[in-house]
C-alpha cells in the first residue's frame, strides 16, 4: 500500500519523542516540535541554545563563518587563528567547487592555520597570528586575506582585526587583510557565524570597486548558493543560456572581484534565506538593489524562479528567451522523471538540514511523488519557518547581542533605486513578491511535523516509529541511519553526487534518489543480534 500523509497519522509523534526528558526539559523541546498547517502556521521555538547532553546536529559559530561563507572563495587566504583542531574546518570539507582559469590562484585546496600552542594560550597569541600573515603573503602574494578567531582567541583576547589592520599596513601593496570575531561560542549555531561573516564582508569587500564588466544587459546577484558539487556551475550557465549575467555568488565559486563588484548588480536573488539575507537587506539599503527570494532547486521551482526574473526586467525578448529555456530544459527532465516516479511514487521522506535545504528539496521530492512526514533545520529561526511576518515579534536574546550589528545607510554617491517605487507596485500587484519570504511550514503538507534542531534520540524514534524510505541529514547522523536499514542522503555535501540546481541537477537527483530509495539491500540491514542466536543469562543469588 502506498505510503501518503493522509494516512500516517503523525499527530501521537511528539508525546513520544519527548516523554524520556526530564520535566523542565521536555517542556522546552516540546515548543520545538510542531504539527504543520499552512493555512494557520503555528509559532515554533527556533534559534536558541541546544540543551546540554543533547547530541545536535548543529555547528558552532566558526564553522558557519569560515566553512560555509567564506570558504567557498578561491583567492581569499583564509587563515584560522586557533589551534590545529579548530583548523580542520579550515580546510573545505563540503565539496565546494570551483573553477579558476589558467592564471588565477585558488587556495581552497589548502589549510591555513597558526597552529596555537600552550604558550600562545597562556602568553598570546598575537605575534604568531603576524608572523603567519608574512608568510601566507610571501609565499602566495593574495589579494586578500581574511583571519578567524575560534574559542580559545576569544578567551584569552586576542584582537585580530587589530592585528589585521597592522599587517595591511605593514605589507601595502594593496592587499586586503581582515577579521572575524567568529569564535565557536559567539551564537547559538552556525548561523551567528553567518551573520558574522555578511557584515564583515559588507564592510571590507562589498562595493570596492565600481568597475562593471557587463558581458549581458541584465546582471544580477545569486546570494546562498555554495557551489555543493557544482550548483552554481548549472544556476551559472542556465542564466547565460537566458542571456543574463551572473555578476557575484555568494558564495560558491566566487572571487574578491565579484564580492567587490556585487553592488553593480540590478537584482539580488536569495537561496539560502538564513545565511545571506543579511548582505540582501544592507545591498538594498546602500545601493538600491531589490532582493527576491527563489529557489533553484527542483525543476518547476526553477523554472518559477526564471519567471519572477523575466518579470521583473520586464523585457518581452527576454521572457520570450527564457520560456524557450524552460521548454528546452524540461524536455530531458520530464522524461527522466516519469521513468523515476514509477518507482518512487508513494514513499517517504525526512529532511532535516541546513537553514534552507529541508524547505527546498521538499520540491524535488514532490516531483517524485515522494511525501516529505517530517522536516527540519539545523539552525535555522523563526522566520526560516513561519515566514519574515514575524521578525518584528522575535525578541532579541543575549545570544544575539553577541554578534555586532552594524549601521547601513544610504551611499550617497552611489546609491541608485533600480526600480521607482511605482515600478515595484507595479510589479507586486502582479505577483512578485521583494524582501520577502513566507517560510517552509506555508508550503509542508498539512499534518506532517516540523522539529527545530532535531536530536539524535529524536532522530532514532522517528525512524522506528515511521521507517521513511529516504532520510535526508549530514554525515554526523549517516551511518546511523544506514545501521537501521534506512538509505540516507547528505545534502550538505551530496556523498559523492551533483550537482542537484536547475533542470539538470533535477534529473541528476531524480536518478539517485530512485537507486537508493528503492535499493532493497537496505531492508537486509541487520545488528547482529538481530540475525544471530546468542546466549542469555542472568546472575543468581548465592
Amino acid at each position: 500500500m502506498e505510503k501518503n500523509i493522509l494516512n500516517i497519522d503523525l499527530s501521537s509523534a511528539k508525546e513520544e519523542l519527548i516523554e524520556i526528558y526530564p520535566k523542565k526539559v521536555a517542556k522546552k523541546r516540546s515548543k520545538a516540535i510542531v504539527v504543520a498547517d499552512p493555512d494557520n502556521i503555528p509559532e515554533i521555538q527556533a534559534n536558541v541554545r541546544t540543551i546540554p547532553g543533547i547530541i545536535t546536529q548543529r555547528g558552532c559559530t566558526y564553522a558557519g563563518c569560515k566553512g560555509v561563507v567564506l570558504g567557498p572563495t578561491r583567492d581569499i587566504i583564509n587563515i584560522t587563528h586557533g589551534p590545529i583542531g579548530c583548523g580542520y574546518y579550515s580546510w573545505l570539507t563540503r565539496r565546494n567547487q570551483t573553477r579558476p582559469s589558467e592564471n588565477e590562484p585558488n587556495f581552497m585546496t589548502y589549510c591555513f592555520s597558526t597552529d596555537m600552542q600552550d604558550s600562545n594560550i597562556v602568553f598570546g597569541g598575537e605575534q604568531k597570528l603576524k608572523d603567519a600573515i608574512r608568510e601566507a603573503y610571501e609565499l602566495f602574494h593574495p589579494k586578500a586575506i581574511a583571519v578567524f578567531s575560534t574559542c580559545p582567541v576569544g578567551l584569552i583576547g586576542d584582537d585580530v582585526h587589530r592585528v589585521a589592520r597592522q599587517m595591511k599596513e605593514e605589507i601595502g601593496n594593496g592587499i586586503n587583510i581582515f577579521g572575524f570575531s567568529c569564535e565557536g561560542y559567539r551564537g547559538v549555531s552556525q548561523s551567528a557565524g553567518h551573520h558574522i561573516a555578511n557584515n564583515q564582508l559588507f564592510r571590507n569587500l562589498i562595493g570596492n570597486d565600481d568597475t562593471v564588466n557587463a558581458t549581458h544587459k541584465y546582471r544580477i546577484n545569486v546570494l546562498g548558493e555554495y557551489n555543493i558539487g557544482g550548483d552554481a556551475f548549472v544556476i551559472d550557465e542556465l542564466f547565460n543560456k537566458c542571456g543574463i549575467q551572473v555578476v557575484a555568488t555568494m558564495s560558491g565559486n566566487s572571487t574578491v572581484e565579484q564580492f567587490e563588484t556585487a553592488h553593480t548588480a540590478d537584482l539580488n536573488l536569495v537561496m539560502c534565506h538564513r545565511s545571506i539575507n543579511y548582505v540582501a537587506e544592507m545591498l538594498e539599503t546602500s545601493f538600491g538593489i531589490p532582493w527576491m527570494k527563489s529557489n533553484f532547486i527542483g525543476a518547476d521551482a526553477c523554472a518559477k524562479s526564471l519567471r519572477k526574473v523575466g518579470k521583473y526586467f520586464g523585457d518581452p525578448e527576454l521572457i520570450a528567451r527564457i520560456e524557450e529555456v524552460i521548454a528546452e530544459e524540461m524536455i530531458p527532465v520530464i522524461e527522466a522523471r516519469e521513468k523515476a516516479k514509477l518507482k518512487t511514487n508513494g514513499k517517504t521522506a525526512m529532511l532535516f538540514v541546513g537553514g534552507s535545504r529541508a524547505h527546498h528539496y521538499q520540491e524535488l521530492f514532490d516531483e517524485l511523488g515522494i511525501t516529505t512526514l517530517c522536516a527540519g533545520y539545523e539552525f535555522g529561526h523563526r522566520d526560516d519557518y513561519e515566514g519574515r511576518r514575524v521578525i518584528p515579534s522575535i525578541q532579541i536574546d543575549a545570544d544575539s547581542r553577541n554578534i555586532e550589528q552594524i549601521t547601513v545607510t544610504k551611499d550617497e554617491t552611489r546609491y541608485k533605486p533600480r526600480k521607482t517605487e511605482e515600478e515595484l507596485k507595479a510589479l507586486e500587484a502582479e505577483g512578485l513578491e521583494f524582501n520577502g519570504y513566507d517560510g517552509m511550514m506555508a508550503e509542508m503538507k498539512k499534518g506532517s511535523l516540523v522539529i527545530d534542531d532535531l536530536s539524535h534520540y529524536e532522530m532514532e524514534k522517528l525512524i522506528e516509529k515511521y521507517h521513511p524510505d529516504v532520510f535526508c541529514a549530514g554525515i554526523k547522523e549517516k551511518y546511523c541511519v544506514q545501521k537501521m536499514g534506512i538509505p540516507l542522503k547528505q545534502l550538505h555535501n551530496y556523498d559523492s553526487g551533483g550537482p542537484y540546481a536547475g533542470f539538470a541537477g533535477a534529473v541528476n537527483f531524480y536518478k539517485d534518489i530512485e537507486q537508493i530509495a528503492c535499493c532493497s539491500i537496505w531492508k537486509e540491514m541487520k545488528a547482529p543480534w538481530e540475525s544471530e542466536e546468542y546466549v542469555e543469562a542472568v546472575y543468581a543469588a548465592v
